[in-house]
């Protein structure tokens, strides 16, 4: 288990992740047919040509699964009782096949849990960035999490 308990997450707390991810078209098309997303934008390529990207477009809730996936390892795994919900979403900067993601967290908010006392509740915002240091997609998390066992 690599994760940290709720005692380990104080507000202000910053994660620069270890994992990077290189983007494939294969990840996006995949995804993109798996999840029934049928936007042109992410599976032709003649059609992307013509918009003002000129490319096809990675599908913005891999990116998203992804920017979540890269902070497991060292956040989450093992001390996450559930997921709560993910709120303020933003792609800032799009993702195209071959994009190189780092993602890094911080922790804005820790508190223990009203109604589960072994539990506390944690906010994470997660932070994207390409290889060229743009952001490319930001997004606050609300993990229901463990306590450090007594």
């Amino acid at each position: 288990m690599a994760g940290l308990y709720f005692e380990d997450l104080k507000a202000g707390m910053v994660v620069e992740h270890a994992t990077r991810r290189t983007v494939t078209e294969t990840d996006n098309v995949l995804f993109t047919t798996m999840t029934m997303n049928t936007a042109p934008l992410h599976l032709d390529h003649d059609y992307a040509a013509g918009t003002e990207f000129g490319r096809p477009l990675v599908n913005s809730m891999f990116t998203l699964a992804l920017v979540v996936g890269l902070s497991v390892a060292e956040l989450t795994q093992g001390t996450i009782v559930a997921q709560l919900g993910l709120n303020e979403v933003q792609f800032p900067a799009p993702v195209f096949h071959g994009d190189t993601l780092r993602v890094q967290t911080e922790i804005v908010e820790a508190r223990l849990s009203e109604s589960r006392p072994d539990n506390g509740v944690v906010v994470f915002e997660h932070r994207a960035y390409n290889q060229r240091d743009e952001l490319v997609c930001v997004c606050r998390r609300t993990g229901l999490m463990h306590r450090r066992p007594a």
